[in-house]
């Protein structure tokens, strides 16, 4: 099978390409460069869902896939998900996309159009959990990275069974939906979400612990077969 996976940056590219030992082969599509490593063909697709999306659908128009993989660190909530731990979406949610108003935050599918969230195929957490060690529940994409206990606590009650918070899986899993082919996300936890402290982020801890988490991940896809696949998309 063929997998796209969608990171960033090029530093979180490179660590999900690394876990294939030699050099990638790299090619271009319109605005970026995708690295192939094995069955997986990566990609640093910029920061935040708007780039995420648009730089997935590009490549999902340029080649054909079977799953796409949302990946990279993330802050992790905390005690479910401490800093080198890695997590999988049971759940990919847009958590700061709707409305404010004098009764708090309302989510988009609350305004009445779109929708805030994917499930990945349920049977492909479990197995990427069982084979990474990562923890399951909801990542949540926000636009502005969390920086206060305030905001910890308002995205906490609105989402009790997140485990972290990233940037772009819910642009990814868009661009997916769109073309058809399910989505994934994958991340490892780099900081705990709150009270902005960079001398606490351990980024490397975190680009290692990816590596391993794609060095495990390549006999769960190859085991998810295209009956699974479809059972899944029903």
């Amino acid at each position: 099978m063929r997998v796209l996976v969608v990171t960033a940056v090029p530093v979180e590219r490179d660590a999900v390409t690394r876990a294939y030992g030699d050099g990638p082969g790299v090619r271009a599509v319109r605005g970026a460069e995708i690295h192939r490593a094995g069955p997986l063909d990566v990609l640093a697709g910029g920061a935040g869902p708007a780039a995420a999306a648009a730089s997935a659908a590009f490549a999902l128009a340029a080649d054909r896939y079977d799953l796409v993989v949302s990946a990279g660190i993330g802050g992790g909530f905390a005690p479910a998900a401490p800093v080198g731990s890695l997590v999988v979406a049971d759940a990919i949610v847009a958590a700061d996309l709707g409305a404010n108003t004098p009764d708090g935050f309302l989510p988009v599918t609350a305004l009445g159009f779109g929708r805030d969230r994917f499930a990945p195929p349920p049977a492909l957490v479990r197995e990427t959990a069982a084979a990474t060690g990562a923890r399951t529940g909801g990542i949540l994409t926000v636009s502005t990275v969390t920086g206060t206990a305030e905001r910890t606590a308002a995205l906490l009650t609105a989402h009790p069974h997140a485990v972290a918070e990233a940037m772009e899986g819910f642009g990814v899993a868009e661009a997916a939906a769109l073309a058809g082919v399910p989505a994934l996300e994958i991340r490892a936890v780099s900081n705990t979400v709150g009270p902005r402290d960079r001398d606490a982020w351990r980024i490397g801890d975190a680009l290692t612990a990816l590596t391993g988490a794609f060095g495990k991940l390549i006999p769960v896809l190859e085991g998810w077969t295209r009956h699974d696949r479809d059972d899944t998309a029903g």
